[in-house]
């Protein structure tokens, strides 16, 4: 394996597959055609045609479309088809600078495919001239990735908190860590991708974050969703997203951007340029 084959990996998609899902002429998500029987189920609020769904334009506020789509999912939701719950909103809108169209239910959100957004940060620490990153194996109960390494905090970005606000929040949560440490935290930039996955489209971008972290602070996991944290040298990092798929698929795209970043990948590697651009699909 190689690194570009975590990057392809997250750009398995037939755009055939899928049907538009709009909100008047905006095209908000996509919805595997082979998902579509059980929103026919719904016409007052859902118009299926051969090539799109839209959201009924009788719902003209955020409020309204809210309301209607709640009551779609929660149906789905009692035949058992929205998988892991989370009581957590996510804001639908066509882009994340755009206003929000309506809110909906965190694992909801792919079977509609619509954008999704996460904050993820990269914990390392010096050691001399070497660098080692913080890895975070999750916990067997998480709802998506059970027991696959992760950076050492990341977390969808909900409705109604900033960025940095949630990745502080996300830090004592998941690594004890506290909160002026965490918001030393730098922007580094974005990855994104759209993959087809078991529970629907994901169409994400990453909002991802550097911290250079004491040598004596110690992550532990206080909510649960971590079952172990490891401090690895960065050259066993990219041995295991090289030869296994031990991390979880969007979060290796999240380790090989702070590879390039800090320059563990060599520019004349044959892949180098399709590596950076993959990143950025």
């Amino acid at each position: 394996m190689a690194l570009l084959d975590r990057i392809d990996a997250c750009a398995s998609y037939n755009v055939d597959d899928y049907i538009d899902f709009c909100v008047g002429s905006e095209r908000l998500g996509g919805i595997a055609r082979k998902a579509l029987g059980p929103l026919k189920a719904f016409p007052d609020t859902l118009i299926c045609t051969d090539n799109r769904i839209s959201l009924n334009p009788l719902f003209k506020t955020y409020q309204s479309r809210t309301d209607a789509m709640s009551v779609v999912i929660e149906v789905l939701r009692a035949a058992g088809l929205v998988p892991g719950w989370r009581n957590e909103a996510y804001p639908v809108g066509v882009k994340f600078t755009a206003p929000a169209l309506f809110q909906i239910e965190r694992a909801a959100v792919s079977i509609f495919g619509l954008k999704g957004y996460g904050v993820h940060m990269n914990g390392f620490v010096r050691d001399g001239k070497n660098v080692k990153l913080w890895i975070a194996k999750r916990s067997m109960s998480k709802q998506t990735g059970p027991g696959k390494l992760d950076q050492i905090v990341a977390g969808g970005q909900p409705v109604g908190i900033k960025l940095k606000d949630n990745l502080i929040k996300e830090c004592a949560e998941e690594a004890n860590m506290p909160a002026q440490l965490a918001a030393q935290a730098v922007p580094v930039g974005t990855v994104s991708y759209m993959t087809s996955r078991p529970e629907g489209l994901r169409d994400d971008t990453l909002f991802n974050y550097d911290l250079e972290l004491p040598k004596e602070f110690k992550p532990e996991s206080t909510d649960g969703e971590v079952e172990a944290f490891y401090l690895w040298p960065i050259n066993k990092v990219c041995d295991v997203l090289k030869r296994t798929d031990d991390f979880k698929f969007n979060s290796g795209l999240v380790v090989i951007d702070f590879m390039v970043r800090h320059g563990f990948i060599d520019s004349d590697e044959a892949a180098y340029a399709d590596i950076v651009s993959g990143l950025h699909r």
